[in-house]
């Protein structure tokens, strides 16, 4: 009905015209005479093309007053005789709706492939909360309401005044934005979540500087586009810190062995991939800009075997390397691989029945442990006394000492209770064979923990090591031990949770102790009861160790968790490890930082102390922009991981992060990285819910949204205030926000016991990045209808991708199965109506009504359907820290009940459904 001009280049320049034509609801038949390019395209409210210089170029279109069309045309001439036809075409009654007529060729315009489709296409009808509320560009009565008529009197067509307003501030006669920056009506736009996995954005620098970066898999920052000055960043109101996984398995890793590891003089940087060479003989740092001297050595290749080329050598090739340092990085010969095994022998865990799983484990992986001709193993047990076990060689079998005195611990036998694993191999058999059964008949109900730990620290603090505990209720006796802080009838309280914190310093204080003798003690619980995690989780916190948390183990009862404990102990076993290890992060002048998260011991500023380093542990810290970085337009931060590797080699692993400096607020937006900065957040929660209280944390955690999704809604000009509008790049921002709200550490309302609550907390706290966005925002995917089409190759095995689909109940249907990935475990949903080929060929039962309510495991079956099937679920367990225990849940089943708590966009008794929630983020804006 109306068309409105707009230059997008000078006069004299070939000029496109967008062309907005409102209130018709059918392909006009018009070609014009005098066009020489008539493409006439039909694309969603939110596009518009433009053909500019020879390309298609998409704008995108802020609000959505009414349906669009968009005609573009590159002929000046057109733009008048073309008014007068659509003026008087306005007048004529509406034909039904035709096919497009193909437009002329023309030479020098693309021709689509295929012919357009009506405007609204295919799209379903919004929920009411969804409908499209916003006015036409000169009614304030909403399009849909009966009053509105399609056809408004010629004098009222808007002007550029108007348009500009309805786009919501959006300039034309710029260049198109950058996808992240476009504006997003959170209200109106429903299906926010991408089909496909959020990869992590790249930093928008030059082609050589991004082929060099490190991998955001090991390293990342909540913002690739970093503030110059901290007012920025506070205008910006969003979280700058580092996502770290820095001992994370990797298939191609340099491994550089020189007798010089370059180092800034300064301030100790390695050198890298970003650092300056002046010319051949000097290298300028990118840390603190001092200019260096190129050593002698480094002026040899080793890789290429030339001379004189030092910006080709393999450190300044790679971001992510790992030399084998020189006698200069030990303060005492490299340590061998020490482990040492405590397990609670109470009658609470001969009826849990674990020892047995353990003892099974070892025996299998005894030969997998790291290590080498070196290698030294132990075991204690404990219940109300402490028992030791000498394996010494030559004994001919293991020979058990019994301490009984636990308030003041002693090592019986100091030399023997440690022994060489492959001299005392055969002992060490017998004895795991024998314990399994060793104390069935105890009535020992009594646990001493803490003396067992004392006793622990004594063995190990000669050499340092790894302490594995396995406890199975809460400690009763001795240094250590706890009361029950839980009342049951709290658990879904909406108001306090207490006791989020240790109820005693005993455990902090004796792993900072083991921490200073290099010895990490990781903890695994296995209880049925409260066993006060908050205060045991501290010796693996500070020491630098893991916590494993079974909940209602049972050998028998629980047969999902025992399969659970035996693949986690497989891998826990013969994964990789790191002993005696410091980490540092250094960053370029100007940045600062000033708290880390992770089980570790700050040593210094910038220092963390890591008894242990396994390829699971995930790392946070904040930074803060102390001076303003004006005189530079990149900064780096590097990571440098010095450990002993378990052959006793002492090696230093660097990562060097390289991101761009920004002067502007809408560069700070575009470059979020929304799942670091929704982790790094997570961490944050965790240190206020202790520090604080938990509804502290979580009135932090809405207000994280409100104040970034305001202060950018200040920058954006005649923002209607009935939008919530984001960028693109924080448009998944308040969904993950609801989902941390809905997740076990930070909920309210719903049943949540204090020790499963404490353990997502400290999951939370250590978990790498990839693996916690999946514990906060599981995925959703419908696995009865995979196919092959755009599956990968693995391995020699065909994987299907199916699609993401957003978690609410609206998207399952009963005529569907379902898998739910959180992290830790699986989910299969199958609905009531599941075709019963897929229930037979997947899960091996004839019908639905036939499925066992608990089923935990897929049978192998010589069917497409179950290869499939199990080929994506194998696939998505591959290289994950904690076996998935996988769960079948039949619809209208009880066990329902814990899967739908995880489809976070609906509505709870408890909590907000996601639109309910950008309503209430909405509100808050407005105050």
């Amino acid at each position: 009905r109306y068309v409105i001009p707009k230059h997008f280049d000078h006069p004299q320049v070939e000029t496109s015209y967008l062309l907005a034509v409102t209130s018709c609801s059918y392909p006009p038949p018009w070609v014009h005479p005098h066009s020489s390019r008539q493409p006439l395209i039909y694309f969603s409210p939110l596009d518009f093309l433009s053909f500019k210089k020879g390309k298609w170029q998409r704008l995108w279109l802020a609000q959505e007053p009414t349906l669009y069309r968009v005609l573009i045309s590159s002929v000046n001439s057109m733009f008048f005789p073309l008014l007068d036809m659509l003026s008087s075409s306005a007048s004529s009654p509406a034909p039904d709706p035709a096919p497009e007529p193909d437009p002329a060729p023309a030479p020098s315009a693309p021709q689509p492939s295929k012919m357009a489709k009506p405007f609204g296409y295919g799209y379903p009808t919004l929920q009411p909360g969804y409908q499209n509320a916003t006015a036409p560009l000169n009614s304030g009565v909403p399009p849909s309401s009966p009053g509105y008529s399609g056809f408004q009197p010629y004098a009222q067509y808007p002007g550029m005044n108007q348009l500009s307003s309805s786009l919501g501030g959006l300039s034309l006669q710029s260049s198109p934005q950058p996808e992240s920056l476009r504006p997003v009506d959170l209200t109106q736009e429903r299906n926010i979540l991408p089909t496909t996995p959020v990869w992590a954005p790249v930093p928008n620098l030059n082609v050589d500087l991004k082929k060099l970066n490190c991998s955001p898999d090991s390293f990342r920052c909540t913002l690739t586009n970093i503030p110059q000055t901290q007012a920025l960043l506070n205008k910006a109101k969003l979280p700058l810190g580092l996502l770290l996984h820095p001992f994370r398995d990797l298939t191609q890793l340099p491994v550089i062995t020189s007798n010089t590891i370059v180092r800034c003089r300064s301030c100790r940087t390695y050198i890298n991939p970003f650092v300056s060479f002046i010319d051949q003989r000097r290298w300028k740092c990118n840390l603190c800009y001092r200019v260096n001297d190129v050593p002698e050595e480094f002026m040899y290749n080793p890789l290429t075997r030339s001379y004189g080329e030092p910006h080709k050598r393999p450190e300044v090739q790679n971001s992510t390397v790992e030399f084998i340092a020189s006698s200069d990085y030990m303060l005492r010969p490299p340590q061998p691989a020490v482990y040492l095994f405590v397990l609670d022998v109470s009658h609470n865990a001969v009826e849990a029945g674990y020892l047995t799983i353990l003892c099974q484990s070892l025996l299998e992986n005894l030969d997998k442990l790291p290590g080498d001709s070196r290698t030294r193993i132990g075991f204690m047990t404990f219940d109300s006394t402490i028992h030791f076990y000498n394996l010494q060689e030559g004994l001919s079998q293991p020979q058990m000492l019994i301490v009984s005195d636990i308030d003041d611990v002693f090592l019986p036998t100091p030399d023997s209770l440690l022994v060489n694993l492959y001299e005392s191999k055969e002992l060490i058999k017998d004895l795991l064979n024998a314990l399994p059964s060793m104390f069935t008949n105890t009535r020992e109900t009594h646990s001493a923990l803490g003396p067992a730990l004392q006793a622990a620290f004594k063995l190990m603090s000669p050499t340092g090591g790894r302490v594995s505990v396995f406890q199975t209720q809460l400690p009763s006796l001795g240094a250590g031990l706890l009361q029950s802080r839980e009342d049951p009838n709290q658990r879904s309280s909406t108001k306090v949770v207490q006791h989020l914190g240790p109820a005693t310093d005993f455990y902090k204080k004796l792993a900072l102790d083991c921490s200073g003798q290099q010895t990490a003690v990781d903890l695994f619980l296995l209880s049925s009861q409260y066993s006060d995690l908050a205060s045991l989780a501290c010796v693996s916190k500070y020491s630098a160790g893991c916590i494993y948390y079974y909940p209602s183990f049972h050998y028998t009862h629980n047969p999902s968790q025992a399969e659970k404990l035996q693949k986690d102990l497989k891998r826990y076993l013969t994964r990789k490890i790191g002993f005696e290890a410091v980490m540092r992060i250094r960053c370029t002048k100007g940045l600062s930082m000033h708290t880390f998260h992770g089980n570790f011991f700050v040593r210094s500023t910038d220092l963390l102390s890591l008894a242990n380093i396994n390829p699971d542990a995930g790392f946070a810290v904040q930074l803060s922009i102390e001076e303003n970085l004006t005189d530079t337009s990149l900064v780096c931060f590097q990571t440098a991981l010095l450990y002993t590797s378990s052959k006793g080699e002492r090696r230093i692993r660097v990562h060097t992060l390289c991101l761009p400096v920004v002067s502007s607020l809408a560069d700070v937006y575009a470059g979020v990285d929304v799942q670091a900065a929704i982790c790094l957040l997570a961490n944050m929660a965790v240190d206020r819910s202790i520090s604080s209280s938990l509804s502290d944390a979580r009135d932090a955690l809405v207000n994280a949204v409100v104040d970034s999704l305001s202060a950018y809604g200040s920058t954006v000009s005649n923002l209607q205030h009935s939008a919530l509008v984001a960028p693109s790049s924080l448009k998944l921002f308040p969904l993950y926000v609801l989902a941390l709200l809905k997740q076990k550490a930070f909920r309210t309302g719903t049943s949540t016991r204090l020790d499963d609550r404490v353990y997502a907390m400290c999951q939370i706290k250590c978990q790498p990045l990839v693996h916690l966005m999946k514990m906060i925002h599981p995925n959703l995917y419908r696995i009865d209808r995979l196919t092959d089409e755009g599956a990968i190759h693995v391995n020699d095995r065909v994987v299907p991708q199916p699609p993401l689909q957003k978690l609410s109940a609206e998207k399952l249907t009963r005529e569907g199965a379902f898998l739910m990935d959180c992290g830790s475990v699986f989910y299969i949903w199958i609905g009531k109506s599941c075709d019963n080929n897929f229930i037979e060929d997947v899960l091996g039962y004839p019908n639905f009504a036939s499925i066992p309510q608990k089923m935990t495991y897929l049978p192998e079956l010589d069917t497409l359907s179950s290869e499939r099937a199990r080929s994506f679920i194998t696939w998505l367990r591959d290289n994950r820290p904690l076996s998935p225990v996988l769960h079948v849940v039949k619809d209208e089943s009880p066990a329902k009940t814990e899967f739908f708590q995880h489809l976070i966009e609906d509505r709870t008794e408890a909590a907000f459904s996601y639109y309910e929630f950008l309503l209430h983020i909405q509100q808050q804006i407005c105050k």
